[in-house]
């Protein structure tokens, strides 16, 4: 667990894993994420699904909380995946949100370094991610990190 301040004076934020007592919590932080992305969401069933995704042995899903003073105001999914064009591993963050009070505060950057952290902790190279082209705050965000960017088209079959 990382307890931070950005600034002396600023409220102190903590980051830490996700516990099963956070599930009811994550969903409605999912449910905020999907409309701030313009997307659908569909929580019923979520907290058992996520759940057996999080804490089950060898999970590959893991998940990081910001909290400040006992209240979540973000969360990180992440998965390490598999490349074969690279013939590699890679960190794929899922999400990343912070509710807007939480917002350019040095959190995001916090949760994307201890991302980074965990991929360099398990020798993953590289991290990978996305974002809608509109959620130009968050892409002004990732910019500033200094990645390198590939366009594509993100494509789902049911």
């Amino acid at each position: 667990m990382i307890t931070f301040a950005k600034m002396e004076g600023s409220p102190t934020t903590t980051i830490r894993w996700a516990r099963p007592g956070d599930l009811a919590e994550l969903v409605l932080l999912c449910t905020e994420h999907a409309a701030y992305e313009r997307s659908t969401f569909e929580p019923k069933g979520k907290e058992e699904a996520l759940a057996q995704l999080l804490f089950v042995p060898d999970a590959r899903l893991r998940c990081l909380i910001a909290e400040r003073h006992g209240t979540p105001i973000g969360y990180a999914s992440f998965s390490v995946e598999v490349s074969t064009r690279d013939a590699d591993h890679n960190m794929h963050m899922d999400c990343l949100f912070l509710r807007p009070q939480a917002r350019n505060n040095g959190i995001g950057r916090e949760l994307m370094r201890r991302i980074a952290q965990q991929a360099r902790d398990l020798g993953v190279k590289r991290m990978q991610w996305q974002t809608p082209s509109f959620n130009l705050d968050a892409v002004r965000f990732y910019d500033r990190l200094g990645p390198v960017r590939k366009e594509k088209f993100r494509l789902f079959l049911d």
